[in-house]
């Protein structure tokens, strides 16, 4: 879900025991543990899966993966959006993204103390060219090839918007994976990495991790990682305050006083506030939707402030523009037009553009131009208690305001997927793609080529099946701009489709939420230091391990 900021071409940046060449200068291992946790279930842990392209996995859900696989580069979705070369001392874009060249770092060694080189960049590119399967990013590679000491990767279309899906793939050893007859199921169970860590015990009580003592960053500062699964947000809580889990990713209820005030000075939970809104996807091939002024009348009426605190215990700010960009994070991004709009309710106003498009009330019910009365159920998932809390929120005042039957239902989560993949639904709450620019939150809600790729009436994304091939063309022409004025009046124009024809009706900020504690160690990201989201199963899991330091030093 992280894209990579706009930078045509970046410097090597010195890592903790790096020198500026990226050659590693050695040192020794640190002390002391970390418990990483998710609430997942114990069936995480009954088979050993570390192959970082199978996302069910275990490494791949508990995060520990990104430990022993690492990316070219890494790419923050918060602070300056700014690029860390990490395997690669140096990438560099061509003017229009079609072309992408890659500088491997020196000095790196796999786990199994054969060298890291070009010819295992270029292996990892190329077995996601020749596997469809294992393009999780939609790369669309025309051309991978050496070019001297560089690795030249060329692509059909611009990868501006995808940067960070190019840069952040997990390379692999050539050596190891080219025997291996199919990578999009094998388990992998050696895991031979360039990562700070390495597997020391796999087991159905959790995974504990090494350290290096070669790792090519330098001294790693924490010598062992424990990685746990919890059944639930429940249990995994009590570990957070009890102190058993020291760094994990769930959302927690008032965590000020659930978390953070059982250990004011030491517990931090923080929401990074990504550019990823929470939005009512709607299913605008069937009524009550598919009538745009039923859509701007919810819109008008939805109580986003109470969403904030009620729904996600103010983990992030209130969603207040119109065009449904978080702020302050995307302020540079809305279009001049927009930028002193922000939601209100205003029921009155709502009520009007439903009686101008021929709706009536009787008896308080709403009655559609029919004469039927409008009814529509809100669903996700049992257990998912901020969406569950929040479309009951929705549904309340749509009721109480509109007069519309709105129901609410929580099925369990496969069968939600399914219901979102295949339609069979009217309404849910559900969140969008992040990047360092808002492509994918229209994306996500506007573009109609996921309908024409659907498999078996099946989609991918644009779940709500909105369809209007402006939306599709400008979404495209913002993809494949060649400069920033061409990606801003294709912006600008997104924004114009969104707030007037409302294809989904955002209604929360969606932050990327993290809990750790610095009793043991410091140098964590938080919101006066942004260099990373805190989330343990991001690629700059690594970025952020490597920058702690043992508390008192």
């Amino acid at each position: 879900m992280i894209t990579a900021s706009a930078v045509a071409a970046v410097s090597a940046i010195a890592l903790t025991g790096c020198s500026s060449d990226g050659s590693s200068k050695g040192g020794s291992a640190g002390g002391g543990s970390l418990t990483v946790a998710k609430p997942d279930g114990a069936a995480v842990l009954a088979t050993q899966i570390n192959n970082p392209f199978i996302g069910t996995g275990s490494g791949m859900s508990l995060g520990y993966d990104r430990m022993l696989y690492e990316p070219l580069a890494i790419v923050n979705p918060v602070g300056k959006n700014e690029t860390t070369p990490w395997l690669a001392s140096k990438v560099e874009w061509n003017s229009d993204y079609t072309q992408l060249t890659v500088t491997p770092r020196k000095g790196v060694k796999w786990n199994d103390g054969k060298p890291f080189t070009a010819d295992d960049i270029v292996y990892t590119y190329n077995l996601i060219k020749t596997t469809p399967a294992l393009d999780l990013g939609g790369l669309k590679l025309s051309d991978v090839k050496k070019d001297g000491d560089n690795v030249v990767l060329s692509f059909s279309e611009s990868k501006f918007v995808k940067q960070g899906d190019v840069l952040q793939v997990p390379i692999v050893p050539e050596h190891q994976w080219k025997s291996i007859s199919d990578p999009t199921k094998d388990p992998v169970k050696e895991a031979i990495g360039t990562g700070p860590y390495t597997i020391k015990t796999f087991s159905s009580q959790g995974v504990v991790l090494k350290s290096r003592s070669d790792y090519w960053g330098g001294a790693v500062p924490v010598a062992e990682l424990k990685y746990l699964e919890y059944n639930d947000n429940t249990g995994l809580l009590r570990a957070l305050q009890s102190g058993e889990t020291d760094w994990a990713q769930i959302f927690i209820t008032d965590y000020q006083k659930n978390y953070v005030d059982k250990d004011p000075k030491h517990n931090v939970f923080w929401g990074a506030n990504v550019l990823s809104p929470d939005m009512i996807v709607v299913n605008t091939t069937k009524a009550p939707f598919n009538d745009v002024a039923f859509r701007k009348a919810v819109n008008m009426v939805v109580d986003r402030k109470a969403h904030a605190e009620k729904a996600r215990s103010n983990a992030g700010p209130e969603l207040t523009n119109v065009t449904g960009i978080p702020q302050p994070t995307g302020d540079q991004y809305i279009a001049p037009e927009y930028k002193d709009q922000t939601f209100t309710i205003d029921v009155d106003g709502a009520k009007k553009v439903l009686s101008d498009a021929g709706y009536t009330w009787k008896d308080g019910a709403l009655i559609d131009p029919k004469g039927s009365p409008v009814s529509f159920t809100l669903q996700d998932p049992q257990g998912w208690n901020d969406y569950v809390t929040g479309i009951q929120l929705a549904a309340t005042q749509i009721k109480s305001t509109l007069g519309a039957d709105a129901k609410v239902a929580t099925p369990d989560a496969d069968t939600w997927l399914a219901n979102m993949a295949s339609g069979n639904f009217d309404a849910a709450l559900h969140w969008t793609g992040s990047g360092s620019n808002p492509w994918h939150i229209y994306d996500d809600v506007m573009n109609s080529s996921y309908l024409d790729q659907a498999t078996d009436g099946k989609v991918s994304d644009n779940f709500g099946r909105y369809s209007n091939p402006e939306a599709t063309a400008l979404l495209k022409e913002y993809a494949q701009a060649s400069d920033d004025g061409a990606r801003t009046a294709a912006l600008n124009k997104l924004q114009k489709i969104f707030v007037e024809d409302v294809p989904a009706i955002a209604v929360g900020t969606h932050p990327q939420l993290a809990e750790y504690n610095t009793r043991k160690f410091t140098g964590w990201p938080s919101e006066k230091d942004q260099y990373a989201t805190a989330d343990p199963t991001q690629p700059s899991a690594v970025q952020v391990l490597m920058n702690l330091k043992p508390a008192g030093k």
